[in-house]
C-alpha cells in the first residue's frame, strides 16, 4: 500500500495579498486626487490654489500622529477591525468633502469654508493612518520570512500605480467624462466603502482563523515564528529608545520629505513650465500621464526592490546588507535625479519629466527595503514599528510640504494664460526646491548605515517541535 502523499499548500495567502494590494490603491486614489482637484477645491472655498499646502500639511501632521495608536490597534485586536476601522472612517471624509463651499439649499450658509475644510482633512488623515503598518502586520502574519519584502513590495506597487494613474483618471473622469469635482469624489467614496464589505467578509487575522487554509500552508506562513504572546505588555520604552527604530525612523522622514512633491505639485509644476501642453484634450492627456508618471514606474522600483532584498538575503544569508545595499542605492540614485531636474527646469519636456520620473523610480527602490526592516526589527510589535516609521516619516512629509508650498509659494507670479490672469510659479522656484531634495537624499544615503535589520526589538523565542513517537 502506498503512502499518502503530504497535502501541498493553499494559496489563500496571495488571496489576502490581492485585498491589501486594492487597499493600497485606494489610499493613494484618495490623496493623488488632490493634486488634481485642489484648483477647484479651492476656488470652492474662495482661497487662491497657492495655499492647499496648508491642507496638506493638516492631513499629513494627523497621519503621522495617529500612526502609531492605529499600529497598536492592529497588534492588540488585529488588521481585519483595524483595517475595516481606517477605510469606514476615510471614505466618510472623502465623500464629505465633496460638499466643500457648498451652500445649503435656499441659504448662502457655507457650512464646510477654508478653515472647516483643513480640520476636515486633519480628520480625514486621522482615518488614513494606520493603514500601511496593518498593511505591514497582515503580511507578516500572512507570509512566510523570506517572502514578506516581495510581498510589501507589491503592496507599494499597487499603490504607485493606482497613484500615477489618479491624475489621468481625474481627467477622463472630470475635464473630458463631464463628472464635477464634487461627483468625481463621491465616486471614490463609493469605491472604498465597497472594499470593505469584500473585506469583512474575506479577510481573516490569520491562517488558523481562515475555514480555506490547509495545515500545510498555515505551516508554511509561520515556520520559525515565536508563539504568539497573548496580552503581553507592549515594552513601549525598549522600543522608544531602540537604536534601530530611531534610525528606521530617520531614514523614512527623507523619502517622505521629498516624494509628495511628486505627487501633489508636479502636475501643476508640467502645467507652469509647459502651458501650451493645455491647449488641447491631447495635451491634457499628455501632461496628465506625464504627471503621473513617477507613481507609475515608481511600481516597479517598488515591485523590484522588494525581490532584490530577498533575493540577496536568500542567496547570501546576509540580512543587514540585503536590506541596506538596495535602499542606499535607491537615496542616492533619487538625489542624482532631482539634482538633473534642477538644471534642465524651464527646458525640453521629455528630459526634464524624465529626471522626476526616474526621481519615482529610484525612490521606490527602497519602499519594500524599509517596510522589511520594519518587520524584521518589530517582529510580533511590526505594526507598532512600522507605525512608528510612517509617523515619523510622515511628520517629515508635513515638514517637507510646509517648506516646499513656502518656497512655491514666494516664487509665484501673475501671469495671462488664456486671456485670464493666474498664479504661476516662476523657475527659481522649482530649482530651490530640487536642489534641497538632493541634498536631503545624500543624508539619506547615511542613515541606511546605522540600520541593522538583524537586532529586533525583542528578541523572539521559537516553540518547540512536539516530538515524535521515535524521539520519546
Amino acid at each position: 500500500m502506498s503512502a499518502t502523499l503530504p497535502a501541498a499548500p493553499t494559496t489563500v495567502r496571495y488571496r489576502m495579498l490581492f485585498l491589501l494590494c486594492l487597499l493600497a490603491m485606494i489610499t493613494y486614489l484618495d490623496r493623488a486626487m488632490y493634486g488634481s482637484a485642489k484648483g477647484d477645491l479651492m476656488a470652492a472655498v474662495g482661497q487662491p490654489e497657492k495655499r492647499f499646502y496648508l491642507v496638506l500639511v493638516a492631513f499629513q501632521i494627523a497621519y503621522a500622529l495617529f500612526e502609531i495608536p492605529a499600529g497598536w490597534m492592529g497588534d492588540r485586536f488585529g488588521p481585519r477591525i483595524t483595517l475595516l476601522r481606517v477605510v469606514a472612517w476615510f471614505s466618510l471624509f472623502v465623500g464629505l468633502t465633496a460638499f466643500a463651499g457648498y451652500a445649503l439649499p435656499g441659504t448662502e450658509i457655507v457650512v464646510i469654508g477654508f478653515g472647516v475644510l483643513v480640520a476636515m482633512q486633519f480628520l480625514f488623515g486621522i482615518g488614513e493612518a494606520g493603514a500601511f503598518p496593518n498593511i505591514s502586520k497582515a503580511i507578516y502574519n500572512w507570509f512566510p520570512e523570506d517572502k514578506r519584502g516581495s510581498a510589501k513590495g507589491l503592496v507599494w506597487m499597487s499603490a504607485r500605480l493606482m497613484g500615477g494613474l489618479t491624475p489621468f483618471v481625474w481627467v477622463l473622469l472630470v475635464v473630458i467624462g463631464g463628472l464635477t469635482w464634487r461627483q468625481a469624489l463621491g465616486v471614490f467614496a463609493a469605491v472604498a466603502a465597497l472594499w470593505c464589505v469584500a473585506f469583512y467578509a474575506t479577510f481573516r487575522n490569520r491562517p488558523a482563523e481562515h475555514p480555506d487554509v490547509n495545515a500545510a500552508e498555515d505551516e508554511l506562513i509561520n515556520a520559525g515564528k515565536g508563539a504568539t504572546q497573548v496580552n503581553e505588555a507592549v515594552p513601549w520604552g525598549r522600543i522608544f529608545t531602540n537604536r534601530n527604530v530611531l534610525a528606521l525612523c530617520a531614514m523614512y522622514t527623507v523619502t517622505n520629505f521629498n516624494w509628495y512633491f511628486l505627487m501633489y505639485y508636479l502636475p501643476k509644476t508640467l502645467k507652469d513650465q509647459f502651458p501650451s501642453g493645455n491647449a488641447t484634450d491631447g495635451g491634457k492627456l499628455l501632461l496628465a500621464l506625464l504627471g503621473g508618471a513617477p507613481l507609475l514606474v515608481g511600481m516597479a522600483g517598488c515591485l523590484l526592490g522588494g525581490l532584490l532584498t530577498d533575493r540577496y538575503i536568500r542567496r547570501t544569508g546576509d540580512r543587514k546588507w540585503g536590506r541596506r545595499i538596495y535602499g542606499m542605492l535607491g537615496y542616492g540614485l533619487a538625489g542624482c535625479c532631482y539634482a538633473a531636474a534642477a538644471a534642465f527646469t524651464g527646458g525640453n519636456l521629455w528630459v526634464f519629466a524624465g529626471c522626476l520620473i526616474l526621481v519615482g523610480f529610484t525612490n521606490d527602490l527602497i519602499m519594500g527595503p524599509s517596510w522589511a526592516t520594519a518587520q524584521d526589527i518589530g517582529r510580533r510589535y511590526s505594526a507598532i514599528v512600522s507605525g512608528a516609521m510612517n509617523m515619523v516619516g510622515n511628520l517629515g512629509a508635513a515638514l517637507g510640504n510646509l517648506i516646499t508650498g513656502l518656497i512655491l509659494e514666494t516664487y509665484t507670479v501673475k501671469q495671462m494664460v488664456d486671456g485670464k490672469e493666474v498664479d504661476v510659479v516662476s523657475g527659481t522656484g522649482y530649482v530651490t526646491c530640487f536642489t534641497m531634495y538632493a541634498v536631503v537624499y545624500g543624508l539619506g544615503v547615511l542613515t541606511w548605515l546605522v540600520i541593522d535589520p538583524t537586532k529586533p526589538v525583542v528578541e523572539e523565542i521559537v516553540a518547540p517541535e512536539p516530538e515524535s513517537e521515535e524521539t520519546r
